[in-house]
């Protein structure tokens, strides 16, 4: 019997990060040390308070069996109360707060809960891939934003057709930004929910990497615009806040009627998250929070070393107000995947090139700083030597 898979398995290009891991794990068989600069998984580990607290908890057998599928009320709880201290925005724990499996899940299923085959989904690009595969698995249309440097990565909405506005059921925005480490002012976030607001658009705002800043720099919500609750949900995880990535914990805040979507397709799709991890991300949530400002400045030191590496090299890059990545030119005569290639060949460096998140990341790659600041310098002293 010949296995044939669905269409929209079939049509799906391959995963980004799983094609660059195959490649990393073919030079490391061949014995080349490797510098892994691609994926955004911290190498700093988990605050302490955090891990002691899931280790109580599993130890309770109360959370040895299925959690609510919306989330425990008091993570939810904790949630409303850190939205209020940090962002000024009041949120209702009942109503206006889910629990997710990370946030990658609850972006994946977003669509499934508002998007009717045929149906638009304006989706950046350059993008997280999520945004796309999750609008073609709802058998959506993804209307590609360019963001570009012209208009500093940010989308210019004067350009989408109305034709496409008034087909759209969901925009996807991010910000700070992934991959191009953009950020967006209140002036870009009021003239998204003014366009939503206007053509019925569902809000996605996946804010995963807000608490990633520097330079004092404080990136808001987007539910801090008026009217953006009327629209808008807004994504969250303590992955990268926390150095959480494997604990699988998240959660999505805003309009109540999304968020009671959202929660319908979990409940049929998923049984929540391990209790156990819910209750640890309550101390991640409300312990001390110096953890936070020490991975900031772990990150801005990393971030100055390597813009300054590659500045001398002649690349073009600038240094980001938030995130742990780079967007970097790449050499002329070099396509991204090319000089992706080339840098791991030649140095045993592992970038991701700009146009696996789309077609408007040609021309770039990205760098992630998340290895120490010596593999840094070696990665620096590594491509100067080698040169393009």
């Amino acid at each position: 019997m010949e296995i044939v898979k669905a269409n929209r398995i079939k049509n799906l290009p391959p995963y980004l990060f799983a094609a660059i891991d195959k490649m990393r794990e073919e030079a490391a068989r061949k014995g080349m040390d490797i510098i892994n600069l691609s994926i955004g998984d911290p190498d700093l580990p988990t605050p302490a308070p955090i891990i002691e607290r899931l280790k109580q908890a599993a130890a309770e057998a109360r959370n040895h069996r299925y959690p609510t599928y919306e989330g425990m009320i008091e993570f939810r709880t904790e949630v409303v109360r850190w939205y209020k201290k940090r962002f000024g925005v009041q949120l209702d724990p009942e109503q206006e707060v889910v629990t997710l499996i990370g946030s990658k899940e609850g972006i994946a299923h977003i669509p499934l809960a508002f998007v009717n085959p045929g149906d638009l989904v304006l989706v950046p690009d350059p993008g997280y891939p999520v945004y796309n595969v999750a609008t073609r698995f709802a058998g959506g249309e993804p209307y590609f934003m360019p963001l570009r440097k012209e208009n500093a990565f940010l989308p210019d909405f004067s350009a989408i057709p109305e034709s496409a506005l008034k087909k759209a059921r969901l925009m996807f925005l991010n910000y700070p930004n992934n991959p191009t480490s953009a950020c967006a002012e209140r002036a870009c976030m009021e003239e998204a929910v003014k366009l939503a607001s206007k053509y019925e658009i569902i809000l996605c705002h996946d804010a995963a990497y807000t608490e990633v800043c520097f330079d004092g720099y404080k990136p808001m919500s987007i539910l801090e615009v008026n009217g953006a609750k009327g629209l808008a949900i807004e994504f969250h995880s303590l992955s990268k806040t926390y150095n959480m990535t494997g604990w699988r914990i998240g959660f999505a805040v805003g309009n109540a009627s999304v968020v009671s979507g959202l929660g319908q397709v979990k409940t049929n799709v998923d049984s929540g998250a391990f209790q156990a991890v819910q209750i640890a991300g309550i101390e991640a949530l409300q312990g001390d929070q110096s953890h936070v400002e020490e991975m900031r400045r772990t990150y801005q030191e990393r971030r100055d070393i390597l813009v300054d590496g590659l500045k001398r090299m002649g690349l073009e890059v600038e240094k980001p107000k938030a995130t742990f990545y780079l967007w970097v030119r790449v050499p002329h005569g070099y396509t991204s995947s090319d000089f992706s290639v080339h840098l791991l060949a030649k140095a045993g460096i592992v970038t991701t090139p700009g146009n696996g998140f789309g077609s408007q990341g040609e021309g770039y790659i990205r760098f992630a700083l998340t290895v120490g600041k010596e593999r840094l310098f070696e990665a620096v002293e590594r491509m100067s030597r080698v040169g393009w």
